[in-house]
């Protein structure tokens, strides 16, 4: 003990002399500078001072380190909750309809393509949990919250319900009257409101019936015509066979093509009508062989918003001509067999998770948290007001796994991004495709530009 105690006495005796200071002052600079080393050799100097007995500096000592490990201890064990509790949790409300037709068990079973594989929860949850990282840097936590409405007349109830918790950002996964109605609602009931759209195609909602709230992840109808005309012109496929079924949908998915082929140089050779029917007297009409029988053609391309006639198609033409649009080479915002940027490590994910490869649906509602997300990192304090503004103005960027950074459209809210040319068992191009061009920004090629646009609601 003396080849301890006689440095501390040194040392402690050396600061006593040079400062003039008190006993009291030198055993207080003996505690301190004794602390870096062992709280025991603190108890030790203040017996070589006389100040306590031996024994009594002992007891003291062995007090003082069990004291700290249990301050340390319960340091530790309150910092987590502590940190939880000061950050803030936002809630992401994932809305959607208990009745939805696209997700009847029959139409899931057929696996359309382009069509809905699952609802887009999982996505939503996914994309969360991807985010979850920087979001705790940023001190903000994320948090998904599935609503499914029994019926449409439950929605102002859940409206209300959200509002108790505090919920402004809103993933809707509705079909269209139901979607407009929580458009109409939402701001008025939550205090204020961003809606995304993830899975509606609609480009009324672009235009006409656009709201300065309403966001758009999933792609319009004209940026998939634009996409796949791009593809068909670059490959001198000019000519085109355009088969039309008789349903509403059909008739847009048509309009939007012949937009684009107009903008692309593409010329509709003739347009056939086509149905599905039981009736004897119409059975041609849904013969692939006679409406398939005019030679002077590249390409067939086929407009089926449903997407039974469709899946048929490919292989069952009178001549060998490749098939595009609801079946065959279809542009998309997703493929779960998409190899870069990140895509394979995406679709894997996702597949642990919801049990089903990735598609359009789920990537748009995983997109949609993500931005909320983003914007959230980039003013974490920001009120709602404030982060549609940013969104929407196109300041907030993301990584969608397709490689250009993504952004939002300011005059119609919808996400700018590549799409996917791609079949059902992988991608054979991405566009806006090479050579294709823009003043400003080539992915404003896909799509209602800026000049273009009817939409006149800005936040």
């Amino acid at each position: 003990m003396a080849g301890v105690v006689a440095p501390l006495v040194a040392v402690v005796s050396r600061h006593a002399s040079q400062a003039g200071s008190s006993v009291d002052a030198t055993l207080v600079a003996a505690v301190r500078w004794s602390l870096g080393r062992r709280l025991v050799c603190g108890a030790l100097a203040l017996v070589a001072l006389g100040a306590v007995p031996l024994a009594q500096a002992a007891t003291q000592a062995a007090k003082a380190e069990n004291a700290a490990k249990t301050a340390k201890a319960g340091g530790a064990a309150k910092t987590a909750p502590e940190a939880k509790a000061a950050q803030n949790t936002v809630t992401v409300a994932v809305i959607s309809l208990e009745g939805d037709a696209r997700y009847a068990p029959r139409r899931l079973e057929r696996a359309y393509p382009g069509h809905p594989a699952g609802r887009p929860v999982q996505a939503a949850r996914l994309a969360a949990e991807d985010a979850a990282m920087e979001l705790d840097i940023a001190g903000v936590s994320l948090k998904v919250r599935e609503v499914l409405l029994p019926d449409a007349q439950a929605l102002p109830k859940a409206l209300a319900e959200l509002k108790a918790a505090g919920v402004h950002h809103l993933v809707a996964d509705l079909p269209l009257a139901e979607l407009n109605q929580l458009v109409r609602t939402a701001p008025a009931a939550l205090g204020g409101a961003i809606v995304f759209n993830t899975g509606l195609d609609d480009d009324a909602l672009r235009a006409s019936q656009c709201a300065a709230h309403l966001l758009h992840t999933f792609p319009s109808r004209q940026m998939l015509a634009d996409a796949l005309a791009q593809y068909l012109a670059a490959r001198s496929w000019r000519k085109v066979l355009l088969l039309q079924g008789p349903l509403p949908g059909d008739q847009l998915q048509a309009d939007a093509f012949n937009r684009s082929a107009r903008r692309y140089g593409l010329k509709i050779t003739q347009t056939r009508p086509f149905k599905l029917s039981g009736d004897p007297r119409e059975r041609d009409l849904s013969n692939t062989r006679l409406l398939t029988g005019e030679r002077e053609h590249d390409v067939v391309a086929v407009m089926d918003s449903d997407g039974e006639f469709a899946r048929l198609l490919p292989y069952a033409t009178q001549w060998p001509r490749p098939v595009v649009g609801a079946s065959g080479l279809m542009a998309a915002a997703w493929h779960p067999q998409w190899e870069r940027n990140g895509g394979p490590q995406l679709s894997r994910r996702f597949v642990r998770l919801a049990g089903r490869p990735m598609q359009s649906h789920d990537w748009a509602a995983w997109t949609a948290v993500k931005a909320v997300a983003a914007v959230l990192v980039d003013e974490p304090g920001a009120p709602v007001a404030r982060q549609l503004q940013q969104l929407r103005g196109g300041a907030v960027y993301l990584d969608g796994f397709k490689g250009p950074r993504l952004s939002f459209r300011a005059w119609d809210g919808q996400l700018r991004q590549p799409l996917f040319l791609s079949h059902i068992d992988g991608v054979v191009g991405t566009a806006p495709l090479d050579g294709v061009l823009h003043p400003t920004e080539v992915m404003d090629t896909l799509g209602v530009d800026e000049k273009e646009t009817l939409c006149r609601a800005r936040p």
